[in-house]
């Protein structure tokens, strides 16, 4: 995570250093702001870039033609000049006339107004990543239909030729089409044609999933980066691949995993994050299934996180915008082992806050209604995973009698062992 201490002395001329920029308004405090701007600078290095500098500015809206004001931009436009900055990052999707605006005041207008500096947003970030992630032709396909409906608005600036006319072929009249007309047909073909193989790969997929039988299926879910890959390859003893960088996972992983003498089905999916692109859900539609057809979900959380209730809310919100029903859910919170706690002294009387909290006074907060609903768990370290392994068995083998009532005895006579 980027050092804020250190910001100003990581500036280079390397093209990737970017500037973040913020705002900070009545819906979005400033304590939420900067760890947005945070979170951003985590997205900017997945990406590959190097973040130097945030910017913030207090407004109680964004403004509708620049995103922030005219005199911020201006700032920003120094800084990017003196420093030959070659990204500058914002924080929420950018209307197409915001980047047509801002563009024309900090690359037009620069002295050293180069190809080489960029404006980016969010979900542009995000479809960056994406793209860099995506392995299979299904990631690649959903990516891809995302991003030509990113670019479809935006395309009177992505191209320097636009202005100019085809002139009409011999035998026809008229005074010719625009660039900017054909690259529209061209793109809006382009995503005719994306969806008809989305269509083909999600009748694949649910295919194969019907397939699988009735044997019972269990999703892991949650926002990014909180250590779902992990977990999967601790209950499935496989070797998905895992990595301390958001979205590592784009595809979904199916593991056949047996505990004890019950086998089911173990899926680890994309994570979700705050302002994640609508299209991005939509397009990721055969790849959510997983979770829409899942007996039992995992909700795995980063208790670590300063706000980790905000993301299980974020993750909440996503799952009801899938269109997913209720299902039993175990709550995992993961990555206990970051919590670094001493003791206090009996006469200290300073407040108990997340940096000296003990885990076993967190167990007893709001979290102990959910009784046999969530368990503390160090996927690093394997704390409590045994446990987790009980617990996920038992969820399990309630659906699976269920299912298959012949079944039942041999349960009984195994627990009796």
């Amino acid at each position: 995570m980027i050092d804020k201490h250190k910001l100003k002395t990581l500036v280079t001329t390397d093209t990737t250093t970017a500037v973040l920029v913020g705002i900070i308004t009545p819906e979005q405090p400033e304590e939420r702001a900067k760890e947005y701007l945070e979170e951003l600078a985590f997205l900017a290095e997945t990406a590959g870039a190097t973040p130097v500098e945030m910017i913030f500015q207090r407004l109680d809206y964004t403004h509708p033609n620049t995103f922030v004001g005219p005199g911020k931009l201006q700032e920003i436009k120094n800084y990017v000049d003196e420093n030959e900055i070659g990204l500058v990052i914002f924080d929420d999707e950018l209307s197409p006339r915001q980047v047509r605006n801002i563009e024309k005041e900090l690359v037009d207008q620069s002295p050293n107004a180069t190809d080489q500096v960029r404006i980016l947003d969010r979900t542009n970030l995000i479809l960056d990543i994406f793209a860099k992630r995506a392995q299979t032709a299904n990631a690649k396909a959903q990516v891809e239909l995302t991003q030509y409906q990113y670019i479809l608005p935006r395309l009177t600036r992505m191209w320097t030729h636009l202005e100019r006319q085809r002139g009409g072929a011999i035998g026809r009249y008229g005074p010719g089409e625009t660039q900017l007309e054909t690259d529209r047909r061209i793109i809006l073909k382009k995503i005719s044609l994306l969806k008809q193989d989305l269509e083909k790969i999600d009748r694949q997929m649910a295919t194969q999933r019907k397939n699988r039988g009735k044997m019972v299926r269990v999703s892991l879910v949650g926002y990014t980066n909180v250590g779902k890959s992990t977990i999967m390859n601790l209950l499935s003893k496989s070797d998905v691949f895992a990595e301390d960088k958001l979205f590592a996972t784009l595809d979904t992983t199916v593991r056949k995993v047996i505990i004890d003498n019950l086998p089911f089905l173990l899926s680890d999916t994309v994570g979700f994050i705050r302002k994640l692109p609508h299209n991005l859900i939509e397009s990721f539609k055969s790849t959510l299934d997983e979770v829409r057809e899942a007996d039992i979900l995992l909700h795995v959380v980063d208790i670590s996180h300063p706000n980790f209730e905000e993301q299980m809310q974020i993750v909440n919100e996503t799952l009801q915008e899938i269109n997913h029903e209720e299902k039993p859910t175990i709550l995992i919170f993961n990555k206990i082992d970051a919590f670094s706690y001493t003791p206090k002294e009996e006469d200290d009387l300073s407040p108990i806050k997340r940096e000296n909290i003990s885990l076993e006074v967190l167990e007893k907060t709001w979290m102990a209604k959910l009784q046999e609903n969530c368990i503390f768990i160090s996927a690093t370290d394997k704390t409590n995973i045994d446990e987790l392994r009980n617990m996920l068995y038992e969820r399990v083998k309630e659906i699976h009698v269920e299912r298959y009532p012949y079944n039942d005895f041999l349960f009984q006579k195994y627990d009796e062992e």
